[in-house]
């Protein structure tokens, strides 16, 4: 079950402490489930619990501790040795009188990494206030500073194993789109178009099948088309409105998302107008992505196009994708947007999302990108079109 060998683990390890080192880190600890992953391989769903790696300058493998029983686990998913795979005990778990934190902070300092300076990923998902200042005082000697996402800037530029997951991915998320397109009529109800949405996920092709996706279907229809993060009900598909369908493929942990936009029965003008204008921004932005680009210059070619048209949109209009966990699918690291001056680079890969929300409906057509050597490629070929069902 690993999802590379060996010695890819080894070398992401070697690139994280070559930047823990430039950065004055001793040790670095993370609870990000997709750096937990990018450094060890560790995955499952036990990540209701705490867990965490902590890999050291002085170590040339890291040490991944998980609840006790999803141990095992470790063995199964990772390359590491017996040594650097542990568990702590079960009365620990949801305890009031102590915290897994109190166990496996005394085992870092057992190992060498009590103390210097100690960055941690101080905005994890999974990583409580209880959690840091149980470990926190657990490691007295120690320096706590902010990570800074060290280990998901690492993560930005993908290997090509990692970019051939996506590729599969893409590959899925095709497959959901058109099951959830073909779903979408009226008075179907909502959760049944979900279902095969799901079912397409999921059992992708003959040559391999999917995962599930760090975000659950976005399905905003009619009036919630306005707002970009509604999910479904049990309710029917209306014929005249307008439903979104922001969906991902996941193969390997690795996520490829897009979304489209669909209406029943002839779209307002303005509505083809906007989705026209919305296409073309696209597609000229993706036609100018280059390796030196910033994203800031990236936003701006996409904003010289629609503002002509009278479209102003204040929120970023993408992102960087790939090796991920619930709730989220972006890396945390470049946004396309002003005042972001990071440079792409070959490698990397890009959830270009300019969705667009006005006041009574909103259109979402967005594409996965991969940056390459000369400019960029999109990952999924599916049509762009606003989708008119008469």
């Amino acid at each position: 079950m690993h999802s590379f060998e060996k010695s890819e683990y080894e070398a992401r390890v070697k690139r994280v402490q070559s930047r823990m080192a430039t950065s004055g880190i001793d040790v670095l600890i993370t609870c990000n489930l997709a750096n937990m992953n990018y450094l060890t391989g560790y995955d499952g769903w036990s990540f209701y619990t705490p867990q965490l790696v902590a890999v050291s300058i002085e170590h040339d493998e890291p040490v991944c501790i998980v609840r006790g029983i999803d141990r095992p686990g470790g063995f199964v998913t990772t390359h590491l040795s017996e040594e650097n795979m542990l568990g702590y005990p079960d009365d620990y778990v949801q305890a009031t009188d102590k915290h897994p934190m109190d166990w496996i902070g005394y085992q870092l300092v057992e190992r060498g990494m009590g103390g210097g300076n100690v960055a941690v990923d101080m905005d994890a998902y999974y990583y409580s206030a209880r959690a840091h200042a149980s470990l926190t005082a657990a490691m007295p000697n120690a320096t706590f500073m902010e990570s800074g996402n060290l280990v998901n800037w690492v993560r930005i530029v993908k290997s090509d194993k990692e970019i051939a997951y996506m590729r599969q991915a893409a590959r899925l998320v095709e497959l959901a789109m058109q099951a959830g397109i073909d779903a979408i009529n009226p008075g179907t109800r909502q959760c049944d178009a979900v279902a095969e949405i799901y079912n397409a996920q999921i059992r992708g092709t003959a040559e391999f099948g999917g995962e599930y996706t760090s975000i659950v279907p976005m399905l905003p229809t009619g009036a919630g088309t306005t707002t970009p993060h509604l999910t479904w009900s049990s309710e029917p598909f209306n014929y005249g409105e307008a439903t979104i369908l922001e969906l991902a493929g996941c193969r390997m942990r690795y996520h490829c998302p897009m979304s489209r936009t669909v209406h029943l029965g002839p779209a307002p003008e303005r509505m083809q107008e906007v989705s026209n204008i919305a296409v073309e921004a696209l597609n000229i932005t993706i036609d100018k992505i280059r390796p030196g680009i910033t994203c800031e210059d990236v936003h701006a070619i996409w904003n010289s196009v629609v503002s002509r048209h009278g479209i102003i949109k204040d929120s970023r209009m993408g992102y960087s994708i790939g090796l991920s966990y619930p709730p989220d699918w972006g890396e945390h690291t470049l946004s396309i947007r002003p005042g972001d001056t990071t440079e792409l680079a070959p490698g990397m890969t890009i959830h270009v999302m300019p969705g667009i929300w006005l006041d009574n409906w909103g259109i979402e057509i967005s594409e996965a990108v991969l940056v390459t050597e000369t400019g960029a490629e999109k990952l999924c070929n599916f049509s762009q079109e606003l989708v008119i069902k008469n």
